[in-house]
């Protein structure tokens, strides 16, 4: 299967017709996909695979999208989610991106737009530096060229969205980024979650590459203001 840089994709869709037309497009365009009928079917492979992209209906039985969505954050599943459903809503909608959901899609949706989205996304998420090959601070390092992460010479198991937040800051030594900054970095403009959830995102990385996540040294808290990689001065 030719993938996109071992992209993989999960299609939760509890309609036949549906989920396979989806999984068949998604593959065609190189993605290595996977489709499960139920909430969770689909929270279970989650949390055993981690895939990159959740393409997540919300009218699920059982258990819905919205709930589903709440319950792979819980379990910390950093894939990025797009939730789809046949409702129009605006409330729908921002409920849950609110809840963490990355895009949101109206069913009956074109093919190509789907993986037009999983595209966009995904550009967003994974860092590119074009002059150097290599950003570090403290020993903490991304390669860019391959797309690592690393403290000293140990690779940190990074998921895509916390290398990209990781690469902000690193590429923004001693500045002071607000969390209105850091969030419209990772999902734009136009995105209507809560800011909050940078906080979640910052305390997962810092145990990851910190040696005190309670007493962090490399992306510091200024209280009230927002964030800094190394040395700031007010």
């Amino acid at each position: 299967m030719n993938q996109i840089s071992g992209i993989t994709v999960l299609v939760v869709e509890d309609d036949d017709t549906t989920r396979h037309y989806a999984i068949s497009c998604l593959e065609k365009a190189g993605f290595g996909v996977k489709g499960v009928a139920s909430a969770e079917e689909g929270l279970s492979y989650a949390k055993k695979y981690k895939p990159d992209v959740i393409v997540l209906d919300i009218m699920l039985p059982g258990i819905d999208g919205f709930e589903t969505c709440t319950k792979l954050h819980e379990a910390e599943i950093d894939s990025i989610v797009i939730m789809l459903t046949a409702k129009t809503e605006d409330i729908d909608k921002i409920h849950g991106l609110e809840i963490g959901a990355d895009d949101y899609m109206v069913k009956p949706y074109n093919p190509d737009e789907l993986i037009a989205r999983v595209r966009a996304i995904l550009r967003r998420w994974l860092p590119t530096h074009k002059t150097e090959d290599v950003i570090e601070y403290k020993g903490v390092r991304i390669d860019y060229k391959h797309l690592l992460a690393y403290k000293e010479r140990k690779e940190l198991d990074l998921t895509k969205r916390e290398i990209t937040l990781l690469s902000i800051f690193l590429r923004n030594q001693g500045r002071l980024l607000s969390r209105e900054e850091l969030y419209k970095s990772i999902y734009g403009e136009n995105h209507f979650g809560t800011q909050k959830v940078i906080d979640v995102y910052v305390k997962r990385l810092r145990v990851k590459i910190e040696d005190d996540s309670n007493n962090p040294q490399i992306i510091k808290t200024i209280w009230g203001k927002g964030y800094v990689c190394g040395e700031y001065e007010d």
